[in-house]
């Protein structure tokens, strides 16, 4: 879970109207063991997620060298949540975690005009697999 809270960036996977893989990157934030996010109600994203509301995580990090290459892969529900005063909370949420401050009252005002057009996504992990480069002592 350290690994987690530590990174900032996930990719999401979900399938594509055409049966491939939609890659997205996506701030996101820790509630227990599930993952939290917001993202546009009209992105496609969300109509695959409609379609089938299953995704694959990934949380990386240590790209600039191989031996250094550490991840986590969720597997995933999803659950959409539409409600505006609860897709505010999380987004004040990730602008709390990714500013590293309270919001002043003129952004706070910015995240909640924006969560109507918004809907959260919280990601309950079925499956998690994770790998660490480093473990392997440059042998590879």
């Amino acid at each position: 879970m350290r690994f987690l809270d530590e990174e900032r960036v996930l990719t999401c996977a979900t399938i594509g109207p055409n049966g491939r893989p939609h890659l997205m990157p996506l701030w996101y934030l820790r509630d227990g063991l599930a993952l939290l996010a917001w993202t546009y109600g009209k992105s496609q994203k969300i109509r695959n997620l409609e379609r089938d509301p299953r995704a694959t995580l990934q949380v990386e990090a240590g790209r600039d060298a191989y031996g250094e290459l550490r991840g986590a892969m969720l597997e995933c529900d999803v659950a959409i949540e539409r409600d505006p005063a609860r897709v505010g909370d999380v987004g004040l949420r990730l602008m709390a975690r990714y500013t590293g401050a309270e919001l002043p009252p003129e952004a706070r005002a910015g995240v909640l005009k924006q969560a109507p057009k918004r809907v959260a996504l919280r990601f309950t992990p079925t499956r998690i697999v994770s790998w660490d480069h480093r473990k392997l002592g440059s042998t590879y």
